[in-house]
């Protein structure tokens, strides 16, 4: 048995935190459907349930099988897994009289609990559900209460099965680390190996067992993901691996010249591909959102084809995809997703190509991306870049593409960027950029009437993307900025900014 965790995914926001908290703890896990078909049991030493959007008490909820788990490995049942656990056992579930959303404060641990080793009585909890667990089970123990919520934890006799009606995994809950550590560690005596290093060490490996003497061609991007995995495969294959940096000509200012001088001195093989004359002529006219992606996605390929095949006997493709983007997920109608969603940082592999892919990055998420990178000497720099997107400054101009259009949005763009870094303000934030809006409006400079673009400014914290609020940047430097767009960049006469949180309103505009 395998010194990892199985987490069964309800459909909860949070399963995915679960995830990165317990990696957070130096152990493996993964991520499946409840009723997925793709995992054996027998090859984890601990389970998890996560919360769903469902009640228990619903036809629609969902059922897991939890006989080759439950009194057999440790199980904890998080929200709604622990109300299922209570359900399903001879307990009763309820609608809450006193629903119980956000920030809650533990008011009985039971003295000597090695659940809560550590753990406060008055520890701070994250609540989230309108369902509660009003009688356990007869061989049920109470081991945590809430004021609100009386049977807040709890513990089944005679086995190692815990559940909680909180979420450990937000940061909102205080010890939340602490408790999955004591269920991890503690009680299902799980070794905490899984480390950058350690993840070097066995990817390198596998990389040079499952690729021998082949040539892999990868599609370098100047982002983490891509890098992070072109130096891992170099570690691997040496001269063997082919990188392909291709300018579609909606990059930042001068970022295409600036990332080949920066690669050159990490000793990858790579080859830039200033195609940004095809790519504008190819979006003329494309105003849509989705058809400008299409565009993009479609030339990438073309483009890219073009210089594999200057490559012989090339047998391989290699993609910078994460564990996010290859995850099973659970529908909102309680079943598995149809198809596993597929993320392809080329825009997809068409059938033509017939090449075999490698994603030696395809189990990690973004933050262990980054350790990762760290771990193999990349420039701090380069990993603490900004997530920047596929389609570039495409999606930040809204309606058509032109080449004017790109130059103005590079030059504010880069004295957006340039201004966090010089007030050291880019490290607190997670991403940010400007767009270029459809809309002119009036203004004065000097005597003369005018009749500019409008540009708004968006910066972002967040984890991971799928949530994110704006940042409250300094008065006194959106100020500076503005004014520098309006005097600098000839075609902009005023500056906004976006303080719409996601949701509802994604991170780009388009």
């Amino acid at each position: 048995m395998q010194h990892k965790v199985l987490i069964l995914d309800f459909g909860s926001q949070y399963t995915q935190l679960i995830a990165r908290r317990v990696r957070e703890l130096n152990i493996y896990c993964e991520i499946f459907p409840f009723n997925s078909k793709n995992f054996n049991v027998e090859n984890y030493k601990a389970v998890i349930l996560s919360g769903s959007p469902f009640s228990v008490r619903s036809k629609e909820a969902p059922q897991p099988d939890l006989s080759k788990i439950k009194g057999k490995i440790p199980l904890l049942g998080v929200c709604f897994g622990a109300q299922f656990l209570a359900h399903n056992y001879g307990g009763r579930v309820a609608a809450s009289n006193t629903r119980e959303y956000g920030r809650a404060n533990l008011s009985f641990v039971k003295s000597g609990e090695l659940f809560f080793e550590g753990v406060s009585e008055a520890s701070q909890v994250w609540m989230s559900h309108s369902d509660t667990i009003v009688q356990l089970p007869d061989n049920f123990e109470l081991i945590a209460s809430t004021h609100d919520v009386k049977n807040a934890a709890f513990k089944i006799k005679d086995e190692t099965t815990f559940g909680i009606q909180f979420h450990p995994e937000v940061y909102h809950s205080t010890d939340g680390l602490k408790i999955l550590e004591n269920f991890l560690v503690k009680i299902a005596n799980l070794e905490q190996t899984w480390t950058p290093d350690s993840f070097v060490d066995a990817t390198v490996k596998k990389l040079k067992s499952k690729l021998g003497n082949d040539k892999v061609v990868l599609g370098l991007s100047g982002g983490v993901d891509s890098t992070v995995a072109a130096t891992l495969l170099s570690k691997a294959i040496g001269d063997n691996l082919y990188c392909i940096f291709v300018n579609n000509g909606l990059l930042r200012k001068n970022e295409f010249k600036n990332v080949l001088d920066q690669y050159k001195g990490m000793g990858l093989n790579v080859k830039g591909v200033d195609a940004s004359a095809r790519f504008l002529k190819e979006l003329e006219g494309a105003a849509d959102p989705e058809q400008k992606r299409k565009i993009i996605g479609r030339v990438f390929i073309e483009v890219f084809d073009d210089e594999a095949h200057l490559i012989s006997d090339v047998k391989w493709l290699a993609q910078g995809t994460i564990y996010p983007d290859v995850i099973e997920s659970v529908s909102a109608t309680g079943g598995p997703s149809a198809t596993i969603k597929s993320h392809h940082n080329v825009g997809g592999l068409p059938d033509f190509m017939k090449l075999k892919i490698v994603e030696p990055l395809k189990m990690l998420f973004k933050d262990e991306v980054r350790r990762v990178g760290a771990s193999l000497g990349i420039d701090a720099e380069l990993l603490g870049r900004h997530p920047f997107p596929g389609p570039g400054l495409a999606i930040r101009i809204l309606g058509d593409i032109t080449a004017e259009k790109v130059s103005i949005l590079q030059e504010v763009d880069a004295i957006f960027i340039n201004g966090l870094k010089e007030w050291d303000l880019y490290k607190k934030v997670w991403q940010a950029g400007a767009i270029l809006l459809p809309v002119n409006s009036v203004g004065v400079m000097g005597d003369e009437r005018t009749y500019e673009k409008v540009v708004a400014l968006r910066a972002v914290e967040s984890t991971d993307g799928m949530t994110a609020d704006w940042v409250n940047l300094p008065y006194a430097f959106l100020q500076k900025i503005s004014n520098k767009i309006i005097n600098d960049v000839k075609g902009v006469n005023r500056v906004v900014y976006d303080i719409s949180s996601k949701p509802p309103a994604t991170i780009e505009w388009e």
